[in-house]
């Protein structure tokens, strides 16, 4: 099996692909059309990513089955192109989630002390202790979550280790895990910055998380509190942002920005360099040894186990049964050819299989397929399978909408 890594990764994990017994091409400068004509030319079955952007060209017309981001989000593949093409999407959730969280931490102390600017009037031989000496402090201060996922819950005993109030909003979150936590619950966005002296953003990017953070929430804040992005910049609605920091209400503290560059070196020509409230990091959030040592192995493992029995941990663009209809379970000898009789039925009666499982009883001597479906087929077409040899019988059963 070939792996093409096409970003950088840890050399614990190109050791780990090969020990697997996987051909392993490395290189970490591919992008656009050099990644492109890579896969033509080495027809990896596995490519390993992790700023690198995964576009529809690179998914159409080569040998790739599974595409690996070796790390949490994956927005910069081009997930419906790899499902239109059969491609396997997985990730490595919750591996960044220390580090993450450590750094938006950083972020809340770089707001509340001005670290970086004590830092630059200092090596600028300023002594300006009468400016810097004013800082609130954070202890007693409330700490806003959006977002409950790993991340969002390592940020909790950060927190309450500064004496800080935590109060969150997730849509997943019932009120007894929020007292497991030790946490309030708010019941809304513009709850959490109606309450909140720092709001910290974790949440995943989709379709409907985009925009999310918007001008409302940001009108909603408290005048002087700090707002920390460590998850997706396109999460927030940046305009809004933007106003709300030209206008002195809020301060904050970004690792995510709308048009950084791509690579690991480049320009930033956006609104946000030239504001003072606003502090940013280069988006490393993930970027320690300590969670890309785990990365590394929690990508290996998806290549071990994809490699050894064809299944994909932690996949992304499972259809999940949206498209299927009706459940049609069909009790059979366990022969070769019987299943071939049945699917060729439903593909003369136009029905499409979405998903198909065959569970062979003890002994093997029959078995029992559960084929889900994209519509029901024809009552003459169940009647044909009920009499293929050695099928004993069939039943068709709805799916049930949640």
């Amino acid at each position: 099996m070939k792996v093409l890594v096409a970003d950088k990764f840890e050399k614990s994990g190109l050791d780990g692909l090969r020990a697997l017994g996987c051909e392993v091409v490395s290189n970490p400068d591919l992008a656009g059309d050099t990644l492109a004509e890579a896969i033509l030319a080495e027809q990896p079955e596995i490519l390993i990513v992790r700023s690198t952007k995964v576009e529809a060209r690179h998914l159409e017309g080569n040998s790739l089955s599974l595409v690996i981001r070796a790390g949490a989000g994956y927005n910069t593949i081009d997930v419906a192109a790899a499902s239109a093409n059969g491609v396997y999407v997985a990730n490595c959730p919750g591996k960044n989630s220390l580090a993450v969280a450590e750094l938006a931490f950083g972020l809340i102390l770089t707001l509340d002390r001005r670290i970086p600017d004590n830092v630059a009037e200092f090596r600028a031989g300023q002594w300006n202790k009468k400016a810097y000496s004013k800082a609130k402090g954070i202890y007693g201060s409330t700490l806003g979550l959006v977002g409950m996922g790993q991340i969002g819950q390592e940020m909790v005993p950060r927190a309450k280790a500064f004496g800080m109030t935590v109060v969150a909003y997730s849509r997943w979150m019932t009120p007894d895990i929020a007292a497991a936590l030790g946490i309030g619950q708010a019941h809304s966005l513009l709850e959490v910055a109606q309450q909140a002296d720092y709001v910290s953003v974790h949440t995943s990017l989709r379709e409907d998380t985009r925009g999310l953070i918007d001008k409302a929430f940001f009108d909603a804040m408290k005048p002087g509190a700090g707002f920390i992005n460590t998850s997706r910049a396109e999460v927030v609605d940046e305009d809004a942002m933007v106003g709300a920091l030209r206008s002195g209400k809020i301060r904050a503290g970004l690792d995510v920005m709308v048009g950084e560059p791509s690579g690991g070196e480049g320009v930033y020509e956006g609104p946000l360099k030239d504001l003072a409230n606003v502090y940013c990091t280069h988006h490393i959030g993930a970027s320690t040894d300590q969670a890309q040592e785990a990365v590394s192995a929690e990508t290996v493992r998806i290549v071990k186990e994809y490699k050894t029995t064809g299944t994909v941990p932690n996949v992304v663009n499972l259809g999940k049964g949206e498209i299927a209809t009706h459940l049609l379970v069909v009790r059979h000898r366990d022969r070769v050819g019987v299943l071939a009789g049945v699917l060729g039925h439903l593909k003369d009666d136009g029905v499409n299989v979405q998903e198909m499982e065959n569970i062979v009883l003890g002994g093997a001597h029959a078995a029992i397929a559960q084929i889900a479906v994209n519509k029901a087929p024809g009552d003459a077409v169940l009647s044909a399978i009920r009499l293929l040899p050695d099928v004993f019988s069939s039943n068709l059963f709805p799916i049930a909408k949640p």
